[in-house]
Order: C-alpha cells, then sequence, then structure tokens
C-alpha cells in the first residue's frame, strides 16, 4: 500500500510541475519558466522526414546533425531575453498560445532523483489577426528532484533533458518563437 502510495504522490507531484510549467508558458512569464531549466538542461527537437516503412526509426535527425532546437541554459536565456525587447518583431504583438500536456509516463531515470517522463502535447498558438498554429508532438524528459524533501520551497523539479518530437515533417509556421 505504501508503495502505491508513494507512486501515486510521484505522478501528482511530476504532473503539477508539467502543468506550472504549461501556465508559465501561457501566461508569458519567461523567466520564471527558465528557473525550471536546469544548469545543465538539453533541449532538443530534431527535424522530422517521411521515411518507408523499412527505414523506420530513421525519421528523426540524430544528436549533432541539423535540428529545430540545440539549445542549453545559455541559448533558452538569449531567446527568453529576446522575447521581452520590443524589436523581437515576431513576437509583437506577443502570441497568445495554449500549452496542453497529456499521456504522461512516468519511469526511473538513469541516476538517482532523476525520472524519464514521456508526454503528449499540443500547443495552440495565435498570432495577429489570423496567424494560428498548432504543434503536436511527444517529449522526452529527464526531470530532476530538487530540495532534500522534494522541494517543499520550489517546484520540486528541474528539466535536466528536453527532446522534443513534433508530429509534422514541414513546419509551416512563419516563426518557432515558442517553447515547447
Amino acid at each position: 500500500m505504501s508503495a502505491t502510495l508513494d507512486a501515486l504522490a510521484l505522478r501528482l507531484s511530476i504532473e503539477e510541475f508539467l502543468y506550472l510549467e504549461a501556465e508559465l508558458l501561457d501566461d508569458h512569464r519567461y523567466d520564471d519558466w527558465l528557473a525550471l531549466l536546469a544548469d545543465d538542461i538539453h533541449y532538443w527537437a530534431p527535424t522530422q522526414a517521411n521515411r518507408l516503412r523499412r527505414d523506420r526509426g530513421r525519421e528523426a535527425s540524430a544528436p549533432g546533425e541539423v535540428a529545430l532546437f540545440d539549445d542549453d541554459k545559455t541559448t533558452l536565456g538569449w531567446r527568453v531575453r529576446q522575447m521581452g525587447v520590443v524589436t523581437h518583431w515576431a513576437e509583437d504583438p506577443p502570441s497568445r498560445t495554449r500549452h496542453l500536456v497529456s499521456n504522461i509516463r512516468i519511469a526511473p531515470g538513469e541516476a538517482a532523483g532523476e525520472y524519464a517522463v514521456r508526454s503528449n502535447f499540443l500547443c495552440y498558438r495565435n498570432r495577429l489577426r489570423d496567424e494560428v498554429d498548432l504543434w503536436a508532438g511527444e517529449r522526452h524528459d529527464v526531470l530532476r528532484r530538487v530540495g532534500e524533501d522534494g522541494g517543499t520551497d520550489g517546484p520540486g523539479w528541474l528539466i535536466a533533458r528536453r527532446a522534443i518530437t513534433l508530429d509534422q515533417n514541414v513546419v509551416l509556421s512563419k516563426n518557432l518563437s515558442v517553447f515547447f
């Protein structure tokens, strides 16, 4: 019974963390979002290509190849700061976004206090009068527990790794000035 309660508490904690992250992004609280990322974060979105069935497993670009995003904490900080300046034409006026997170799956990570978390997402963006973008995909995260007691003073988790797989192979958006 205790193991079941611990598993449920872990699930609830991780789900609440992911929902908080979505809220921060939708509320344009990018500095607060950046604080949820570990200093050694790797935030990566490979490109996708349509492949024949015999080539399954090779749809995504490999690490070191062309990617939509291949960021660390420093470059993510640059992107966050860019969102706040008036000369950032891609976000002036700012987009309205809605991040939906679902199908959360949790497994033990490779290191103590880390968990491999897979989730599906849908990100809706409306910009200007009639620009609408819709991105669907899956995220593979490594979440790291912070704080001795699981983080009662903060969110309790940091995102140490994120691999974003968009379902579309051609991104038709005018820009990708969003975070997933």
